[in-house]
């Protein structure tokens, strides 16, 4: 008998319950077609819910989107192919599209993104990098000689705000709960996310971010949010703090952050996501000691694949019969 264990799978962490869609909304079953590429794993996802994949034509009803770009394709497919409507696409953020969710002119379009989908390996990685920034890990890395400089931190019982509410969010701090860490959600609505001790809304920030040990940005980009972090915000962070962005690198103010870490008024920041991305060869958030960034790597194909197609199975099953469809993307809001 073999000693080797299966693998626990990642699941969906999702934001809200699901409930079916009015009759009135939901879109009219039919042929669903793959694009811009037929992946064979993702054509099993449908067929696994009943569903039929079909050369895209005048039959097609569904759409799964496969590519994180080309939204301008996406939008000329929809423009000649005005029988689709329902539209899955492949990530949970959804910025690269907002374009085409705002001047389509289809508001019975019904659109879904991967949101919740990999909240867990990605909170694993922002878990990671704070770990990772408060034992000074960046710093150990590039060190060629001991260093007998006593430093670092402890995460438990820290103060630690988390920048958005979604799956990604609440999957980190079901992670941190082991930690004892006092935690602030902001989000848009004051509505009390599971695990924190408070939440409160994006226009209080500035009163949270002089008490935080660890800012952890998790929130949708949209037009309200970029440059989330600046200037204003570093400068009311504590010099000992540390930022963490797995979300979008646009949340936070590049330039602000490079000088901000130049001048020691924060103790270090971690990227997954960067502004420009990727980032160039030379950038000096590259040379800064304090600056840990990995290539948007919180997951992987290898991670991602079966929760996209989970995504898929479910969403097909939605689309052909109880309406219960996951991560519903309102175009108003950009998520």
């Amino acid at each position: 008998m073999s000693s080797k264990t299966e693998a626990v799978q990642h699941r969906a962490v999702l934001a809200d319950a699901v409930a079916p869609l009015s009759v009135d909304r939901r879109p009219v079953p039919g042929a669903i077609t793959i694009l811009p590429r037929p992946e064979p794993a993702f054509a099993r996802a449908v067929q696994a819910a009943g569903g039929r994949v079909t050369d895209l034509t005048g039959e097609t009803r569904g759409l799964i989107w496969l590519d994180y770009g080309r939204a301008d394709e996406l939008r000329a497919t929809l423009h000649a192919h005005p029988g689709i409507g329902w539209v899955q696409l492949p990530w949970a953020g959804v910025d690269a599209f907002s374009g085409v969710l705002a001047d389509l002119g289809r508001p019975d379009l019904l659109w879904t993104s991967a949101k919740g989908a990999y909240a867990q390996p990605v909170a694993e990685h922002a878990l990671a990098l704070t770990l990772a920034l408060l034992r000074v890990l960046p710093k150990r890395a590039r060190a060629e000689s001991w260093s007998t400089l006593p430093e670092g931190r402890s995460l438990y019982g820290l103060n630690v705000t988390v920048i958005g509410a979604g799956g990604i969010a609440r999957e980190l701090i079901r992670l941190l709960g082991p930690f004892g860490t006092n935690i602030t959600v902001v989000r848009r609505s004051t509505d009390l996310v599971p695990g924190a001790a408070r939440t409160v809304v994006k226009a209080a920030l500035a009163d949270v971010l002089p008490t935080s040990d660890v800012v952890v940005v998790a929130a949708a980009l949209t037009g309200g949010t970029r440059h989330l972090i600046g200037r204003a915000e570093l400068e009311l962070m504590r010099p000992d703090a540390v930022l963490v962005n797995i979300a979008r690198g646009p949340l936070v103010d590049t330039d602000a952050l490079v000088a901000a870490l130049a001048a020691g008024t924060i103790a270090g920041a971690a990227l997954d996501v960067t502004d420009p991305e990727p980032l160039p060869s030379g950038h000096p958030l590259w040379a800064e000691p304090r600056c840990l960034i990995t290539p948007h790597s919180a997951d992987t194909p290898e991670m991602t694949a079966p929760l996209l197609a989970e995504r898929i199975r479910l969403n097909v099953g939605a689309f052909l019969a109880d309406g219960r469809f996951v991560g519903v993307v309102d175009p108003r809001i950009g998520y």
